[in-house]
Parts: structure tokens; sequence; C-alpha cells
């Protein structure tokens, strides 16, 4: 698979991983609060009008981690689809339910009682991938008279359908074995102890510079490599699903799944770590640069302590310096070390910022979680990354943003960003600098990156694209990533609205 297949699934990760955050707000403030513990420790929770939202609130929550599988399977197809999206939504979301009918099917009729198959995200995945291989091919089918009713994009749900018949029957024959394996690889993991989860954790970061950890830490999160576990009288795979599940278990004692190695380790980076790191990038500029970069690196900082999305620091540095963030990646994966020594057990639902740390951490109670040493860890780490940046950057004359004198005073600098111009001035202006709509074959955006395949390369200006407010522009296999935060969602929506490519 090449960078752009690769990165566009990447990309229809995003989307229902993006769907997470509320759910696990929802159910993680609903059972922190509804739980004996929490309303022991606050007599004012304990109101029968407030424990019934919370309660409500818990099981909203659940209901999306519970059908996750599903809302992957029509993620995928809905991102990858070239065009109606919608019926290919649709189309995987009957074909994993039939899918998941057949497997249940087979077992009654030849298993033994009590067996049972879950191929989580995983069957999710070939599911929306084969339904999207389908849906892209026959959409436009033209069936013979008799039968044209069912052409076009109605002919997709139902060839769907009998394709997840005989995807069924082949996982109930392979499956088996594959997810005895998976038990096995993921016990080795653990086996691997403390350094296994350093290894996690770099490895994560390092694809991170090219936003496709998404296709890597679903796997530990959602399937038994996160490890399985028995929650109130239930077997559970995967280390969020596993974490959840305790939450949610009010006679859960002592602290959390062992899974939540594969989160605890953030939190020292992203609330201590990496704003350290901006401290020292701004304290690295020249002094008659300060007022001028000081919004961008403590926005930068302060959008990483509240929700843990970091990409507009790091894109700060990894493209004049990749050395840096392989630096950065390594004090990442010793973060997790570190709180896998320590039993750190805070799980999370989306990142690792102040907010899941406060949910998921402080409401859970330091019995379950050790959220207390979190806060030693993380003052070292903000030492850590504040002297390592501010003597590299300094040491190698790293051109970090400010650093050079003249920074965003360009005539294309000013004359973007004078007047307050609109999100579609904007859009036009950024649709002219990558070449313009012959040059463009595809727009989308994940949570912070707009991602776009060309034509050729060459012809983007990234002057203008980093005037109009692109904090990096990446260069990939056919195409171009721009870093612009939030706003590039409304960005691909605008620019796909002006080309005339809306689905």
């Amino acid at each position: 698979m090449d960078f752009k297949k690769f990165s566009k699934l990447s990309q229809a990760f995003m989307l229902p991983i993006s769907i997470l955050p509320v759910a696990g707000l929802l159910l993680g403030i609903g059972g922190a609060l509804s739980n004996a513990n929490a309303v022991s420790q606050f007599p004012l929770l304990n109101q029968e009008w407030l424990q019934v939202i919370f309660k409500i609130m818990s099981t909203a929550g659940g209901a999306v981690f519970a059908n996750l599988a599903l809302i992957f399977a029509i993620g995928v197809a809905v991102g990858l689809a070239e065009a109606d999206k919608g019926t290919a939504g649709l189309s995987a979301g009957v074909a994993y339910l039939v899918y998941t009918a057949t497997i249940s099917g087979f077992l009654g009729l030849f298993s033994k009682e009590g067996a049972t198959i879950d191929t989580g995200v995983l069957g999710a995945l070939v599911i929306g991938l084969v339904v999207v291989a389908l849906h892209n091919r026959y959409r436009k089918i033209e069936l013979p008279a008799y039968l044209s009713f069912f052409g076009g994009s109605r002919f997709i749900p139902i060839v769907s359908s009998f394709a997840a018949i005989a995807i069924g029957a082949i996982f109930y024959v392979i499956w088996p074995p594959v997810q005895n394996a998976l038990v096995v690889f993921g016990e080795k993991i653990a086996d691997m102890g403390s350094f296994g989860t350093f290894l996690y954790g770099f490895f994560l970061r390092l694809t991170g510079a090219f936003g496709l950890h998404h296709t890597i830490y679903p796997m530990f999160w959602y399937t038994s490599l996160g490890g399985t576990e028995v929650v109130a009288g239930e077997t559970i795979q995967g280390a969020q699903n596993i974490f959840f599940a305790q939450l949610g278990d009010p006679n859960h004692t002592g602290l959390f799944t062992y899974g939540t190695r594969f989160f605890a380790g953030r939190f020292a980076t992203m609330i201590f770590g990496l704003p350290a790191s901006c401290l020292a990038m701004y304290h690295s500029i020249p002094k008659e640069n300060r007022k001028k970069f000081g919004s961008f690196y403590s926005s930068s900082a302060l959008t990483s302590i509240l929700t843990g999305i970091t990409e507009s620091i790091e894109f700060a540095f990894l493209f004049v310096a990749p050395w840096l963030y392989v630096v950065h990646a390594f004090l990442d994966g010793l973060s997790f070390f570190i709180a896998d020594l320590l039993k750190i057990r805070i799980g999370n639902s989306f990142s690792g910022g102040l907010i899941d740390f406060t949910i998921f951490g402080i409401f859970q109670g330091n019995a379950h979680t050790n959220w207390i040493l979190v806060l030693p860890v993380g003052v070292l780490w903000a030492a850590i990354y504040y002297f390592t940046f501010k003597f590299l950057i300094a040491k190698f004359k790293v051109a970090i943003p400010g650093m050079e004198t003249g920074d965003l005073n360009s005539s294309t600098s000013n004359k973007m960003m004078a007047n307050g111009s609109s999100l579609h001035e904007l859009s036009i202006n950024i649709i002219d600098a990558l070449g313009g709509d012959s040059n463009i074959e595809d727009v989308a955006a994940c949570a912070t990156r707009l991602r776009v395949s060309l034509k050729d390369s060459s012809l983007v200006d990234k002057d203008v694209l980093k005037a109009i407010g692109a904090t990096a522009v990446l260069d990939v296999k056919n195409g171009i990533q721009a870093i612009y935060g939030g706003k590039a969602i409304l960005y691909s929506q605008e620019i796909n609205q002006i080309l005339g490519r809306e689905e």
C-alpha cells in the first residue's frame, strides 16, 4: 500500500474516532459522578435527580462504545467512498449486521454452547473495505431492464449483504486461531513489561508525524492486543473497552486495568512536557519576535494542556529538524515507560489532556488510578523538555517559527490576513495556491490537517498556504498536507463546495 492509500485509510479512521471524545465525556462524567466512590467523596452528588442525569449520560456514552465495531465499519466506508458516501455508509451498516448474524448462525449450528467469536474492529475494517471497494466499482452498474430497479446505488447494499455472508463464513473458520494468536501476542506484549510499553509509546509518536498513528493504536485499544479481562461476568477485549467496562462497574475495586499503560504515559507529555517545549522555543527566538509569536506558542501550549492535541507544537519543529522529533518521540516513549513502572492507571477517551486527566484520573480517585504520581513526574518532564529543547535549538540553530527576523512580514501574508478575510475568500486563495481546480484531485481533512491529492505538487505555493495560517506544509506522495488546526475541516468543506464536489 503506497503512502497516499495508507494516508487515506488513516484519514478514514478519524471519522469514527472523532465521535469518541463526546461519548467518552458522557460515559466518563456520568460514570465518574454516579459511582459509589464519587458520591461518598462529594455528598452534594447524592441527589436523586442528579444521579438520574449522570446515569443517563453514562448509558448514552456506553451505547457508542458498545457499538464501536459497527460505527467503524460505517465510518471507514464513508471515509473511503469516492462518491455517494451516504449509500456507502448505509451499505456498510447493513453488511456488518449481516456479517455478525452469519457468524452467530454458524456458532449456533456447529460450535459448542458458549463459544464466541469477536472480530472487533478488525472485522469491521474488513467489512468497511470490502463494501467501499464494491461501492466504488458498482455504484453506477446497469442491470437488465427487468432488474433495473435494483441498479445503480440500490445494488450496493444488496451485493454488500451477500459479500458479508461470505466474509462471515470465512471468519467463522479462520478467526478462532487468529483470535487465540492475538491473545497470545497481547500476552507477549504484556510479558515484555515496561519495555514493551516504551516501544508502544515511541512508535506511536513516530507514526504520528505523518498522521498514521490512527491505524496503530485502535488495535491495542479495541482488540485483544490491549488485553482480555472479565468485568462484571463478561469477557472484554481491548484496553479502552476494558477500562470503560470497569468504569461502569459499581463493584470494581483496586487499580484499573493494566491496559491503561497504552494511555497513562500521555499525560506527562501533553500536559507538562510539550507545553514546556513551547516555553523553550519562545525563549529561544529573538526578543523582538516574541510579541509576534507569543500567541502562537501560548495557544499551542494551552491546546495541548487542555485537549492533548499536539500537532501545532510538533509541526513547529518536525520539518526543520526531524531528528528533534525523534528525540521527542523517545521522551514520549519514556513517559509511557515511567507511567507503567509507577502503576499509573488513568484511562482516556481520546487524548491525554487535562480534561481526560480530570475525568478519568482525579474523579476516579487515587486508589483506582494513582493520578497524584503524574504531578511530580509532570514537573520533571516539563524540566526535561524545556532544557532539552532549549539546548538543542541553540546548539543546532533550529529554525523554529520566529527564529528568523522578518517572519510573517511578507506582503502576501499581510494581504491574506488583512481585513479579516472570510472563510470563502481564504478557501479560494487556498485553491489558487494548490494550482487551481484542474490540479486538485481530492481534498479532505482530519483533526488538524488539510489533506490534498494533487496532479502536480510542484505547482503548490507553500508561502501562500502558510500566510493563510498553515503551521506547516508537508510534502507527501501525490500531494500535500497543510496544518490548519481546527480550521482544516472548515477549509475542506468550503473548498469542496467551491469546486462542486460535495456529496
